[in-house]
């Protein structure tokens, strides 16, 4: 390999930005990490800590960070843009000048951008023109990942190079990268199991059982693919890591950080209390807000995603969003096996044969 094959850039200071990044260096990569804060540059160069995000995690010392995006990027074959949604566009335009179009540009944000309803990747085509983009999404929390707790996740692209690039760079003993050319399934998935991240932490906080956790994941994975294949995603995508494996654990863990906010307004707290107290980025709930007004307006049916707006953003309670749930329409389970409208059809003649 030439020194340019072996040099990664990670765009980002958090937690999931910081662990890939020492990942990269485990394999032996040459990683340089951007950051805006001075003061943690200095803790990573110095300690091989990042204190704000992973205070217990020894970052390996061939991680060099900066608040240089020139420097950070020079010479980089792959780099990670490991930024929250709302500042994602901003910091790739800041790096546009010292991007190449033979490098590989990889996502790990699972948000949306407000303007024009943008994912990640799109920022990335439509800011640069360059053709090796791709995303990284799956069941990762950060966390655990930085604990070498064996994980999985799964790089997406329709270019075969940007995988098998991911997957040199960061598949190891403990962190395993599959592949997958759905990008938009794979990162429609990552943005919008946050929004039932959400549901699940209410449900917690109100003492509703497993049986609950169960109907709130599965109908959630109905709505996901249900919208998902209105943008034109594969619903098959949503079997995998980057769908329902993704779901579990973020509608499961209290280390997932929209599953936090969900819990706090389950047991009373505002939705800015919940998200202050937090302290972290919570990328659901502006997806809530997105994704809710994006389905009606298609006419996507997502009765959870309406649910979840009303309780964040209408003040409706949360116990009382999950009655006004119970008592919709009870249609089909899986609607590509068997279609929703088909049901309705079925309910339709059933009341005229019985004079209903």
């Amino acid at each position: 390999m030439t020194d340019m094959d072996t040099r990664v850039a990670v765009l980002g200071g958090g937690s999931f930005g910081t662990a890939l990044a020492s990942i990269a260096a485990d394999n032996g990569f040459h990683v340089r990490q951007w950051l805006r804060d001075g003061a943690l540059v200095e803790s990573i160069n110095r300690d091989h800590r990042n204190p704000r995000y992973l205070p217990d995690y020894a970052i390996n010392p061939r991680v060099k960070a900066s608040t240089e995006l020139e420097w950070v990027l020079e010479d980089a074959i792959l780099v990670l843009v490991a930024i929250p949604s709302k500042a994602f566009a901003e910091v790739v335009r800041q790096a546009r000048p010292w991007l190449k179009p033979e490098q590989i540009l990889v996502s790990t944000t699972k948000g949306i951008q407000e303007d024009g309803f943008k994912l990640m990747s799109q920022i990335l085509e439509d800011e640069t023109g360059f053709t090796h983009v791709g995303v990284l999404s799956g069941p990762n929390l950060a966390s655990e990942v930085a604990q070498k707790q064996l994980t999985a996740t799964v790089i997406a692209s329709h270019d075969a190079e940007t995988r098998s690039r991911v997957q040199a760079a960061l598949g190891c003993d403990y962190f395993r990268v599959y592949a997958s050319n759905d990008r938009f399934g794979v990162e429609l998935g990552g943005a919008l199991k946050n929004i039932y991240a959400i549901a699940a932490g209410m449900a917690a906080a109100l003492g509703m059982g497993e049986n609950t956790r169960s109907m709130l994941m599965t109908r959630a994975l109905a709505e996901m693919s249900r919208f998902a294949v209105s943008q034109g995603a594969n619903p098959m995508t949503f079997l995998g890591l980057a769908g329902v494996g993704d779901l579990i654990v973020t509608c499961s863990s209290e280390l997932s950080r929209n599953y936090r906010v969900g819990f706090a307004m389950g047991k009373g707290q505002s939705l800015d209390e919940a998200v202050a107290s937090l302290g972290q980025v919570a990328e659901g709930v502006n997806t809530v807000k997105l994704v809710r007004d994006k389905a009606d307006a298609e006419g996507v049916y997502m009765p959870l995603a309406e649910g979840l707006y009303q309780v964040l953003f209408r003040g409706v309670p949360a116990r009382d969003m999950a009655k006004l749930l119970m008592r919709g329409e009870q249609s089909s389970d899986v609607e590509f096996v068997l279609p929703r409208e088909d049901v309705k059809q079925d309910r339709r003649q059933t009341e005229a044969k019985n004079g209903g």
